[in-house]
């Protein structure tokens, strides 16, 4: 079967100009974002790409259900269960784009997959957010979203006990071992990597904005324009990373997305910021005398309420239970507040008439596609039923909320029940993504650690 075409692939016509307007270019990355975060795909030449457009390109179904290290995941139902069926890839409307780091350069094209007859792939993450955005649209509500990725660059060379260290700061060659939080001066030593980084974002019409020496030795922070296409945002997110991750490896360094690689270091966040228009583009979040506006209220009071449920989309890895620590950026209550970076769900200070939210939660090893799906269905539950939110948090709360989960298995089995992920994933992706980290927490269950032998090895 060779596949209907749905009604969203991309367009022949945006192929043909491509190819047009780079006649140099012999060879394309072929993208399919996984549960996981992870970019899948394959390499194919020129003369593939517009029959790619036209007819789509078959892959098999479990390139869905494989864990973060590419093994079959047998429990999601994507392997043996149907045969490992193929699926349909299509080609992602305004999804083309070069990759200027590349040598000889090659060009980029990211994908959804479909079921034969054209309808969703239910395991692919990218239509979670597609469904979650569409429920507001049939209401006339537009979310506008925008991510910051926090992340570390790390030597190619270990350290003398064989553990990651920060990257040398190019232009000095000298390491970086202390905490630079916003020096400018650090900054300007890593001048040839952020300038290659601007005009490659540039080259990919990438909305990059700010650069920050973040809290760590080799951590810094990147921010995204905010999109009127909610949907964009969270594909910026992905592109980022594979561009951050191509061009570190060319200037002699490794980019690292663990939401928290050192243990006594600051952990690693994606923080999403959103709010809704409307047709006209009208921000719905915007002040109302003097006050949070009561739908923006509503939204926070929705994500509280899911929040729990939601977690394991958050904080989907066992390191990402490692960035939840006391006294640190990352929040460990279900709180929110103005102008307060320590709550999870924070109304930042700025011109009333751009009021939003950012969620804090995340780290930057999630899936920024199931994020933004799970964040958008919880604003749309406490829209919906007018949820008001808890009390204000006006100081830093250090006290994990009973409701919430406190590990990485808890999280997992409070998933499974939910009825609300359900919802906000689809039944599919919900399950499938449950059934991954299943095989992964026992895994790690099963491993015996140097540090945990070391600890008890010689005195038990």
């Amino acid at each position: 079967m060779i596949g209907t075409r749905p009604l969203n692939a991309a367009p022949i016509e945006e192929a043909e100009s491509f190819l047009e307007k780079h006649p140099d270019i012999a060879a394309f990355d072929l993208v399919l974002i996984d549960p996981n975060g992870v970019a899948r795909g394959k390499i194919i030449r020129r003369h593939e790409l517009l029959p790619l457009f036209r007819s789509g390109r078959h892959l098999p179904g479990s390139i869905l259900g494989l864990d973060v290290t590419g093994a079959d995941v047998d429990e999601t139902g994507l392997t043996w269960d149907d045969g490992d069926a193929d699926r349909i890839a299509w080609p992602i409307s305004g999804s083309l784009t070069t990759l200027p780091w590349t040598s000889p350069e090659r060009g980029e094209v990211r994908v959804m997959l479909y079921e034969l007859d054209g309808s969703a792939m239910g395991a692919d993450p990218r239509q979670a957010l597609v469904r979650q955005i569409e429920r507001f649209e049939a209401k006339n509500l537009f979310p506008v979203l925008a991510f910051e990725l926090e992340f570390y660059l790390l030597d190619t060379e270990t350290d003398a006990l064989g553990k990651p260290k920060a990257a040398r700061l190019p232009l000095s060659g000298t390491a970086s071992n202390q905490n630079h939080v916003y020096s400018v001066a650090v900054l300007d030593q890593f001048e040839p990597f952020i300038d290659a980084l601007y005009r490659a974002a540039a080259a990919q019409n990438l909305p990059v904005e700010t650069i920050i020496s973040e809290y760590a030795p080799g951590q810094y922070e990147l921010t995204l324009r905010h999109q009127a296409q909610g949907l964009r945002a969270a594909d910026d997110l992905v592109m980022l990373k594979r561009l951050v991750r191509g061009l570190a490896l060319r200037h002699g360094m490794r980019a690292n997305f663990m939401a928290k690689p050192f243990a006594h270091k600051a952990g690693s966040g994606m923080h999403l910021h959103a709010s809704l228009a409307d047709p006209s583009g009208r921000n719905l979040f915007a002040d109302v005398d003097d006050d949070l506006a009561p739908m923006l209220r509503h939204a926070i009071g929705g994500l509280q309420r899911t929040m729990a449920d939601s977690m394991l989309m958050f904080a989907p890895n066992l390191n990402s239970w490692r960035r939840f620590s006391r006294n640190s950026y990352a929040p460990t209550a279900p709180t929110w507040g103005r102008n307060n970076r320590s709550v999870a769900i924070r109304v930042p200070a700025g011109n009333p008439a751009n009021r939003h939210l950012e969620h804090r939660s995340p780290g930057v090893d999630a899936n920024p596609y199931l994020v933004a799906a799970t964040v958008l269905a919880g604003m749309y539950e406490g829209i919906e039923n007018q949820i008001e939110p808890d009390a204000e948090s006006s100081t830093y709360s250090n006290d994990r909320d009973s409701m919430l989960p406190r590990d990485w298995g808890t999280a997992i089995d409070q998933a499974a029940q939910s009825d609300f992920l359900k919802v906000a994933l689809g039944a599919r992706m919900a399950s499938v993504f449950v059934a991954l980290k299943r095989v992964e927490h026992r895994f790690f269950s099963g491993q015996v650690t140097d540090e945990e032998f070391a600890y008890y090895g010689d005195v038990i």
